[in-house]
């Protein structure tokens, strides 16, 4: 098999190879894994900071009802896009041989469903507006329905990065494609494009990614095409295919049911609330996941070592993304004002409330590229529709009883459910004891929410004495940093040694072992 060398990263050729010639590579260091989750850490970080930025920028410029339209308009589009790759590009990860015709088929399947799709919404764009609460909003969604195709046609591109580990590629055109998406959408609404400012930035984004994923991978499409092959893709996709599409039920029928209930400036509201709070979240998993599922993927035989990478990576996922997501909900009313400004203070609750639903979900954030690599699609699936059923029908009461707020405190009250739950799911797929696993899962959430609870109350205690916005932000970040590294460093003492034991691995000579 012939190599090339890229920017750094081995890829393998996919040209002219047979099936038999394509094996999965069947080990993966220590060093690789890591380096690869580095690379994702800095586009995601890159990417989502430049949000960070853009985002209170857009904000300040367009009212909550152009965000609350276009949320609605991309919400549809992504729900297709997931729907059009069937999971098949997925598929092409946890193969453990892979041959060209197979990467075509898989190609051009994406392409005909990406029509369709395209067509479909096109078609029935005003209806489709209408019965998601925003009737004034066919026109967004019938120029939308262009970019399904563009977002289709990388999928087999990106597949190909995440079986060869080559994260660094990605990583830069990531940050290319978002960073000019989001510049370009803040100076076109200061030149008054209004909504069609959010979605220029969802085109040349997905257009230059789509560019960019070519080019690093190499891939050239050709007219090749085999139904048996995507046959035999079926089984696994189709498993993973239900999953996402009631994951994705479970992610975004909270801004539906706001949507038709509250009003298209509560849905608004939302939206702009839930891009701020999913900044930590998305940095974090959209990096950690992209790399855990074909890491899992590659060691699903070993259960041994496969266990250990589940339990080290879910704790530290917890450990870094819990007490920013309650961070952020201890500053919420502060923040709201500082960061949104005085149009959007008013909904501060739904900002924090948001961040809190996130958080308590931290230590499920490795389960689900687990489940995928180690080939239990059809596990995640009954779960994704348990989840979904639970959250859908919280938020619809919330908002049918109380409002937006009410809500939101509804979704907390689903999420916390859906922890136990879906911990107990994993741990027995695997056959290990559910409650003393749980606790060591949890318990870095725990010390992030108890240093959360103290920084609320210091926070009441310096309004009251009548501390600016932003001064209270920063001795409430002061403040929680110092209270939860205390807590980490009498609670997590076993994990911090088995972290800083593996950072002196990889200073000395490379490990044949993700967790070892």
């Amino acid at each position: 098999m012939r190599r090339m060398h890229v920017g750094g990263a081995k890829l393998y050729e996919l040209a002219t190879t047979k099936k038999e010639d394509c094996p999965m590579p069947p080990v993966i260091s220590l060093r690789t894994v890591t380096n690869n989750v580095g690379w994702s850490m800095l586009s995601k970080t890159s990417t989502f900071g430049l949000k960070f930025v853009t985002v209170p920028i857009l904000a300040r410029l367009l009212t909550p009802e152009e965000f609350g339209i276009v949320a609605v308009a991309q919400l549809v589009v992504l729900f297709l896009t997931m729907i059009g790759g069937a999971g098949l590009a997925a598929a092409l990860v946890v193969e453990r041989t892979q041959d060209e015709t197979t990467v075509h088929s898989v190609f051009w399947a994406n392409v005909a469903m990406a029509i369709v799709m395209a067509v479909a919404l096109y078609v029935f764009a005003e209806p489709l507006a209408a019965l998601l609460g925003a009737p004034g909003g066919g026109g967004v969604v019938k120029v939308m329905a262009l970019i399904i195709p563009i977002q289709l046609c990388g999928d087999v591109a990106y597949a190909l990065l995440a079986r060869r580990m080559a994260f660094d590629r990605d990583a830069f055109w990531s940050v290319l494609s978002e960073s000019v998406g989001a510049v370009s959408a803040v100076v076109l609404a200061l030149a008054g494009w209004g909504l069609w400012a959010l979605v220029a930035q969802l085109f040349i984004s997905a257009t230059l990614r789509l560019i960019g994923l070519f080019y690093a991978t190499g891939y050239r499409p050709r007219l090749m095409f085999s139904f048996e092959r995507i046959r035999a893709l079926w089984g696994y996709s189709a498993g993973l295919m239900g999953s996402e599409i009631f994951n994705f039920i479970t992610f975004q029928s909270p801004l539906v049911i706001v949507s038709r209930f509250l009003g298209i400036a509560e849905a608004g509201a939302y939206s702009a609330a839930n891009r701020f709070a999913s900044i930590p979240n998305q940095v974090v998993l959209a990096a950690l996941m992209g790399v855990l599922f074909p890491t899992f993927s590659h060691i699903a035989d070993d259960r041994q070592r496969r266990t250990r990478a589940l339990f080290l990576s879910t704790q530290v996922c917890s450990l870094v993304l819990a007490p920013l997501m309650f961070g952020i909900w201890a500053i919420a009313e502060p923040g709201m004002y500082v960061i949104f400004g005085q149009q959007w203070a008013w909904a501060w609750p739904v900002l924090g409330l948001l961040a809190l639903s996130k958080g308590i979900l931290a230590p499920c954030s490795t389960y689900i590229p687990y489940l995928k690599g180690v080939g239990k699609s059809h596990v995640l699936w009954w779960v994704a529709v348990a989840r979904a059923v639970l959250v859908s029908a919280a938020v619809t009461y919330g908002a049918i009883s109380g409002g937006l707020v009410s809500a939101m405190i509804w979704l907390c009250i689903a999420n916390a459910i859906t922890l136990v739950f879906y911990c107990w799911t994993v741990f027995r797929t695997d056959d290990l004891p559910f409650l003393r696993n749980f606790v060591v899962t949890c318990r870095p959430m725990l010390s992030a929410f108890a240093m959360a609870l103290a920084v609320r109350f210091l926070l009441e205690q310096l309004s009251e004495m009548n501390f600016g916005a932003v001064i209270q932000i920063i001795i409430g970040g002061a403040v929680g940093a110092t209270v939860y590294a205390v807590l980490i460093l009498l609670t997590e003492r076993a994990l911090l040694r088995d972290l800083w034991g593996m950072i002196g691995k990889l200073r000395g000579r490379p490990q044949t072992s993700p967790v070892s």
